[in-house]
């Protein structure tokens, strides 16, 4: 039900403005079966985007910014300050780490806010830098790719078999708050991962779930996942 009406309010902006916010992988194919093909365009701020924005007849303008940082920064370091500050995480796009520069896109409508309140991540102060979206709209993520065998695709079993902690240890870290899916803080054990999921452990990074590459012939699953 809750996942319906997001959809729905993701297409009602997409009628009254013109455009929508930033959509998670598995809410753009939710969107995009519901749209005419005609009704839409897709925005990608880079080639390699996991979230993208649609729109009818006018691209919407995003801002990029740079975090600067003295000391080095995770993933989930600056998705989780994200988090603490009550965004919602329709109004920002990706977090792109290349190397030692750190980028974020969001919705213009946030600028003032971010600038005002964003302005340190574990502790460390960290400084804002708008720059033009030409300088990362070729960027590429580097990922590693793993095959790995599984019981089953529970988001439990899978966690457990890629970090190596038991399935109780991964039903721990669920309950502390401590994985999120596709952006989201995960609160059910027994998902059951679908192609492009993407997930984060905290203290173990993020991956993304890729496919089933073929069963065994114990009945368990050879599947491939990338590791950012």
């Amino acid at each position: 039900m809750k996942i319906n009406y997001l959809i729905d309010k993701h297409i009602e902006k997409l009628y009254r403005y013109g455009y929508t916010d930033f959509l998670l992988p598995n809410e753009f194919l939710q969107v995009k079966n519901k749209l005419k093909k005609t009704e839409y365009n897709i925005y990608k701020p880079y080639i390699d985007s996991e979230k993208v924005l649609l729109y009818k007849k006018v691209k919407p303008e995003i801002v990029l910014y740079k975090i600067i940082c003295s000391e080095p920064l995770r993933h989930q370091d600056i998705l989780g300050t994200l988090f603490s500050l009550n965004l919602s995480i329709y109004v920002y796009g990706d977090i792109i780490i290349d190397g030692n520069n750190y980028y974020l896109f969001v919705l213009p409508t946030i600028t003032n806010y971010l600038e005002s309140n964003l302005t340190s991540i574990k502790n460390i102060p960290i400084t804002l830098k708008r720059e033009d979206l030409s300088i990362i709209e070729n960027y590429q993520r580097e990922y590693q790719e793993y095959e790995i065998i599984v019981t089953s695709l529970r988001i439990d079993a899978v966690i457990s078999r890629i970090t190596g902690i038991s399935r109780t240890m991964v039903i721990s870290k669920i309950k502390n708050k401590e994985v999120y899916l596709n952006y989201e803080i995960l609160t059910n054990n027994s998902y059951v991962l679908k192609e492009n999921d993407i997930f984060s452990i905290r203290k173990y990074g993020k991956y993304k779930y890729n496919k089933v590459i073929k069963n065994t012939k114990k009945d368990n699953l050879i599947i491939s996942y990338y590791k950012y």
